[in-house]
């Protein structure tokens, strides 16, 4: 994908965003947090996520903060179907899917080495922390809907370098209205 069709991407969803906040969609969330402690590598890594716990049911841009993660470790963050505690299942599917064009802004791929080389990526600040924004909405691109057929979070999960890695996961309910 060149740049300036990225860039017009990026554009599209700005856009998309901004008229969502402008039709009221986007209404205020209180934020949720889930923390998980994992031992990769005898090094001992407090994870922490920050989402919001409630969100549109038509869909809204929302911002995601986590901190304590292994850099050495990508991790993608987004909306996706849970089954158990962290760690038991991988999260999947997920809204937008792998989004590699980054049509969707559905999801992001936090990684030290290829971040901020693709569309929705970027790498890990200090103490392994990430910010980023992602577009969430209740009914996933098979039709069920979080909340009534499945059980979604935002989560992060390890990158496709390590997809199997459970370590990893962290869920954060939301809930749609």
């Amino acid at each position: 994908m060149t740049v300036t069709a990225r860039t017009a991407v990026r554009a599209s969803i700005a856009v998309a965003a901004a008229t969502a906040l402008t039709l009221g969609l986007a209404g205020s969330a209180s934020a949720a947090t889930s923390t998980r402690t994992v031992t990769d590598g005898g090094t001992t890594y407090s994870l922490s996520v920050t989402a919001p716990g409630t969100a549109s049911a038509a869909g809204q841009v929302i911002s995601v903060t986590g901190s304590g993660f292994n850099p050495g470790q990508g991790v993608y963050v987004g909306l996706c179907v849970i089954d158990g505690a962290p760690g038991t299942n991988k999260p999947t599917p997920c809204l937008g899917g792998q989004d590699e064009s980054g049509s969707t802004g559905a999801s992001h791929w936090v990684d030290n080495t290829f971040g901020g080389l693709f569309a929705n990526s970027s790498k890990f600040g200090s103490g392994g922390t990430f910010d980023v924004d992602i577009f969430v909405k209740a009914t996933l691109d098979d039709g069920s809907v979080c909340g009534q057929d499945v059980d979604c979070a935002v989560v992060t999960r390890a990158d496709h370098f390590d997809s199997g890695d459970r370590k990893y996961d962290v869920h954060v309910p939301v809930t749609f209205q």
